[in-house]
């Protein structure tokens, strides 16, 4: 029974880590995962109009989650930060939307700026992902976040200001 329960959480953990598969699209699955999730909360907000400390801690819960999550992923894969884990974008996109207007034309521009950070892991993104275990595979695209989310804000505050 235990070695079957341990299969199921096995199981559990890559579905998490892979977005419900979203991982497993063949081009481009963080780019892909980044846009379901920005296009998912772009439609459950208006619905869902939960303070920002709750908004907060549900990303944080992803990120606790998606750890070892992630670090199952590399044991499943055998390979640093795997292709189809792809929970780092999820949490990742979620931090770039905190408190972006509720615009199609601003979840865009998290989503672009969020995914252009990620990729081209500006210091300290690309020594944090060295980090062990799904430590490194979380954080990097948490920072890469905070980094689309300052220049969103920045953007946005300068567009008002300005225009």
């Amino acid at each position: 029974m235990s070695m079957n329960m341990s299969k199921n959480m096995k199981q559990v953990w890559l579905l998490m880590a892979t977005f419900f598969y979203v991982g497993y699209l063949p081009i481009a699955p963080g780019t892909w995962a980044s846009m379901v999730t920005a296009v998912l909360v772009y439609f459950i907000r208006p619905y869902w109009q939960a303070p920002f400390y709750i908004q907060v801690i549900v990303i944080f819960a992803i990120f606790l989650l998606g750890i070892p999550a992630a670090s199952h992923a590399e044991k499943h894969y055998d390979k640093k930060d795997p292709r189809p884990c792809v929970i780092d974008e999820v949490a990742g996109q979620m931090v770039s939307l905190l408190l972006v207007p509720h615009k199609i034309a601003f979840y865009a521009a998290a989503f672009f700026l969020f995914r252009i950070f990620d990729i081209i892991k500006p210091p300290p993104i690309k020594q944090l992902e060295k980090a062990p275990h799904g430590v490194g595979i979380m954080i990097d695209d948490i920072v890469a976040s905070l980094y689309a989310l300052g220049v969103l804000h920045l953007g946005i505050y300068v567009f008002e200001r300005f225009f």
